[in-house]
């Protein structure tokens, strides 16, 4: 199918765009989410949300290049979902290496409780006792 009548299906807001895109676009946005976030399932995500974004977008915009809007649009989410999965408060990949150092001083109680141990300057060891809040609280 044509540019043209794929635009032109989003201006009649027929769902038959959606399927048309994907069809003819689909592997092109895979391959640039795949590129960016090297996962499989995220990237489909991602060209989920273009697809969802175009749908909301072309009217009233009127692409003139259509796999030139589809690839920007996939390129943004793309790198909003990476930048999301690498942030810096996110663990950045460091969470293993954070519990091995954790692992040293808490210690699990039961599985409602644990104990963490801290160490004063003179190297007296306080333990505490904390109770695991459950979901349902």
């Amino acid at each position: 199918m044509e540019d043209s009548r794929i635009v032109a299906l989003y201006w009649e807001r027929d769902q038959e765009a959606i399927r048309a895109t994907a069809e003819k676009y689909g592997r092109y946005c895979h391959t640039i989410a795949n590129h960016i976030l090297a996962n499989r399932e995220d990237a489909d995500e991602c060209v989920n949300d273009t697809y969802l974004i175009a749908w909301n977008e072309i009217p009233p915009h009127k692409p003139g290049i259509l796999s030139t809007f589809l690839g920007k649009i996939t390129r943004r989410v793309s790198l909003n979902k990476w930048r999301d999965k690498n942030r810096d408060k996110r663990g950045a990949g460091e969470v293993p290496l954070a519990l091995d150092e954790l692992s040293e001083c808490i210690y699990w109680f039961d599985n409602e409780s644990i104990i963490i141990a801290t160490t004063d300057a003179d190297d007296s060891k306080d333990y505490y006792l904390y109770r695991l809040k459950s979901a349902s609280e």
